[in-house]
């Protein structure tokens, strides 16, 4: 049953939700600094546990820390549907990359009891762990574990920069749950998010429908070379690994734009050891992200790239290991769940379009295990990660209005 175009959301309550959490973990320029497993993450999880607390939900925990607030639905044997995203942000992140998703399901939920609806599937809002992956690679790490991506005993063992681990972290912090991982069945999931791009905004579309996902691989290139002081080492009898990184960072970006359209590459993180102003980099570690929604490109882009990598190195002198730290394939959303949210944002007079997400979230690994789809909003320039990033709260209330409409559509609203 479709609901009538004038139920809406609470626009000003969704708003203050978003800055009021945008004020744990702040950054410095405005935005959030609220990276996963952190104790600004913890005080994050608590804010939210308590407001899903006062909406009337239940709160269950899996020991990959994910969250998952309940709403009884009418129907004891139908299985839930899904809303949710993420609540940890980049270390200089936005305020709505994620945290949009989380809090306009939080807010889902609140206008359903508002208005007094029932669904006939129990209603769940999720907040899924490490999605960002800036602390503990790969990304979407805990919604992978639940598809049955990545075992748990993996997940557990990848640190972070200064050798802590993402299990022990957790654990810390005092969010190990105890549920199963990926013991929950779904009847669907829905996921909001800002596009962190610049189309929606360029087309002057205020809802982006999402059809399919980009593939991605994130290789972590290590390249090794010998320290040497830079004033007193000839040029002829260096062996900068540094230079190796330079040279493959152009050869990732030539690479990306030779298989225009539809094609994208750079290098991201970078850590230099020694890392001295002094002394020429005796061994540089550097991510190279390559993505595409065509199967075959991104299979050829990895290779190229690692082509290109070993060739430089072996030129330079340098040892060269590459190790695949993130990946996941094109993904293409569920056709019925699509017509839902195309359907929702028609009724409620908002312009939209189809769109390819550029960025990997964690809907991408759960459309292994139920059916999935994502509705996006614009954001300002398309910035994201990045203190700079902005939305308006027009923008906010449209995306949270079609998936209000969507999921009380998926889950069967009564009256």
């Amino acid at each position: 049953m479709a609901l009538g175009a004038n139920r809406r959301i609470n626009a000003a309550r969704l708003w203050d939700s978003l800055d009021e959490m945008a004020q744990i973990g702040p950054g410095i320029a405005g935005g959030c600094n609220r990276q996963t497993l952190t104790d600004a993450d913890s005080a994050g999880r608590h804010l939210f546990a308590r407001w899903c607390q006062d909406a009337g939900m239940t709160m269950g925990v899996d020991t990959m820390g994910n969250m998952f607030a309940s709403r009884a639905g009418t129907d004891l044997d139908a299985l839930p549907v899904y809303m949710g995203s993420h609540l940890d942000t980049q270390p200089t992140g936005g305020r709505y990359d994620g945290v949009l998703g989380v809090l306009g399901a939080l807010e889902v939920v609140r206008t359903m009891n508002d208005l007094g609806l029932q669904t006939r599937h129990p209603i769940v809002v999720t907040n899924w762990t490490n999605e960002e992956g800036a602390r503990f690679a790969p990304a979407m790490l805990a919604s992978g574990v639940f598809a049955g991506i990545h075992s748990q005993d993996y997940a557990y063992g990848r640190a972070d920069m200064d050798g802590k681990t993402f299990g022990s972290e957790l654990a810390r912090i005092g969010w190990v749950g105890d549920e199963q991982v990926g013991a929950r069945k779904m009847h669907a999931m829905l996921e909001l998010h800002i596009e962190q791009g610049p189309i929606l905004e360029a087309e002057g579309k205020t809802i982006g429908v999402v059809t399919h996902g980009q593939g991605l691989w994130w290789l972590e290139i290590t390249l090794t070379g010998k320290d040497a002081h830079t004033g007193s080492t000839p040029m002829n009898m260096r062996v900068n690994a540094g230079l190796g990184m330079a040279r493959i960072t152009e050869r990732v970006h030539q690479i990306a734009m030779s298989h225009q359209p539809g094609a994208v590459g750079a290098v991201g993180q970078v850590k230099v050891f020694p890392n001295s102003r002094n002394v020429i980099p005796g061994r540089v570690v550097f991510t190279v992200d390559i993505r595409s929604p065509d199967q075959s490109k991104l299979d050829l882009m990895r290779g190229e790239v690692e082509r290109a990598a070993h060739a430089v190195a072996a030129e330079l002198g340098l040892g060269c290991s590459i190790d695949p730290v993130g990946h996941f394939d094109p993904v293409t959303f569920d056709a019925g769940l699509v017509d839902v949210v195309r359907g929702a944002a028609e009724r409620l007079g908002h312009t939209y379009m189809d769109i390819i997400s550029g960025a990997g979230h964690d809907a991408c690994w759960i459309n292994r295990v139920a059916p999935t789809v994502m509705i996006m909003c614009p954001c300002v320039g398309g910035l994201s990660h990045n203190e700079a990033e902005e939305i308006s709260p027009q923008w906010a209330a449209a995306g949270t209005d079609v998936l209000f409409h969507s999921v009380c559509e998926v889950a069967g609203v009564l009256g």
